[in-house]
């Protein structure tokens, strides 16, 4: 396989379906279904932007399997979105709602474009314009969108606006991650990282160890690596590196995670850290550490550099870090990998609480939140781990036989329309 096809993240998603189902005995039908999305919307935008010029801007949106409940899934803007790029993410939006087992389905959505290069009032045009052209696809019962790359709360207001104006009143649950003074639910900017924080933690536990003697390197000081290290620091872990697109930083004694965003929203950079050393990004990957948190975007291990990492642990608060062909190297290294559709579905746990009270017009308090999200973490970090045992197989093969066994069984109890 050539690294671009390892890196085709359709391919990654197939190669990693292919074997939960052999693995499972899956009868080669529902094997079709499971495989194929139920929808794929390609959409072309027409914006006038700021300077009276017409663009036309594309936009997917893909929604993979309804079958356990409305279709659940972030919207992310980019210049290098592609459609096998949303229909892979999709689909591990499917299996990811399976593992925690929550009542969604899987989707995604994408626009191509260069945010950094569109103004906030052209921003929100593509974002009103790409909701209308998606109307008939989106609601609290058929599509729930939420945040993804590029996109935050402000965007997600624009989009419920934008609905509710065309549906002729206020539909607060018809997306998720919503400020709170519009629905939006209290712990939702932590919940992804503190997802991973608690998942890790459980891992720790397996190996008898305690946050305090544990050293983490963090790759991406997004949300998701940003809170995690923010969390994790609080509860005495050591993040000795974080990684960034510009650079990394490396103290062997700690870095401070508040300290070093401050520093970045200063400067722009978390290079040059009053608090750490310079260091080259791409060997900060290879740090002996006890947990690599690769929280960034996709295919940061690959067949190229999976043989020197030095980590134990391997938390994946990205989606889809990890290429297919890396995770068997990984395995004869035998470093405990908590995979991206257990890891990070802390984010869509609470986004699904955030649907609930929505729905429910009664909110809870954030103790309740967190309560709610570690139980079904914990819950689910053990099956998956107590699936990978019975079974013989690795945490994201069982991660993925669990998720298709659980949507396979709907799709049976409810039969096939025709």
């Amino acid at each position: 396989m050539s690294l671009e096809q390892e890196k085709n993240p359709w391919l990654a998603a197939e190669a990693r379906f292919d074997e939960a189902a052999t693995r499972l005995n899956m009868d080669e039908g529902l094997r079709k279904v499971l495989r194929s999305p139920g929808k794929e919307i390609t959409v072309n935008i027409p914006i006038q932007l700021d300077d009276g010029r017409l663009e036309v801007f594309t936009g997917y949106r893909v929604q993979h399997s309804i079958a356990r409940g409305p279709g659940k899934g972030g919207i992310r803007f980019g210049p290098d979105v592609t459609l096998d790029e949303v229909r892979a993410l999709a689909s591990w939006m499917t299996w990811k709602c399976a593992v925690v087992n929550i009542p969604f389905g899987g989707a995604k959505g994408g626009v191509i474009c260069d945010p950094n290069l569109l103004s906030d009032s052209e921003l929100e045009r593509l974002t009103r314009r790409y909701t209308a052209e998606l109307m008939d696809f989106l609601g609290p019962e058929r599509d729930v969108p939420a945040p993804d790359v590029n996109t935050n709360d402000r965007v997600m207001a624009w989009v419920m606006d934008t609905y509710s104006m065309h549906a002729r009143h206020t539909v607060t649950a018809v997306v998720t991650g919503k400020p709170m003074a519009l629905g939006g639910s209290r712990g939702r900017p932590e919940a992804t990282g503190r997802g991973c924080m608690i998942v890790i933690k459980e891992a720790l536990k397996l190996r008898e160890k305690d946050p305090a003697s544990t050293t983490v390197v963090v790759q991406g000081m997004g949300n998701v690596g940003g809170m995690a290290s923010k969390l994790m620091a609080r509860e005495g872990f050591k993040i000795i590196g974080v990684i960034e697109y510009d650079g990394a930083i490396y103290n062997p004694k700690g870095l401070d995670p508040q300290a070093l965003m401050s520093h970045r929203r200063e400067t722009g950079s978390i290079r040059d850290f009053p608090g750490g050393e310079n260091m080259d990004r791409a060997e900060a990957m290879f740090l002996p550490c006890d947990v690599l948190l690769p929280a960034a975007t996709e295919n940061v291990i690959t067949s190229q550099n999976a043989d020197k990492l030095r980590c134990k642990i391997i938390c994946e608060g990205a989606n889809g870090p990890t290429t297919s062909v890396a995770d068997e190297i990984l395995a004869e290294k035998k470093i405990f990998v908590i995979p991206d559709i257990l890891a990070n579905a802390g984010g869509v746990t609470v986004s699904y609480f955030e649907w609930v009270q929505d729905r429910q017009g009664f909110f809870w308090n954030e103790q309740l939140v967190n309560t709610r999200l570690e139980e079904i973490m914990v819950d689910s970090f053990a099956a998956v781990v107590e699936y990978a045992q019975k079974h013989g197989v690795n945490n994201r093969t069982a991660a993925y036989m669990l998720a298709l066994d659980r949507v396979a069984f709907a799709i049976k109890l409810r039969g096939i329309y025709a």
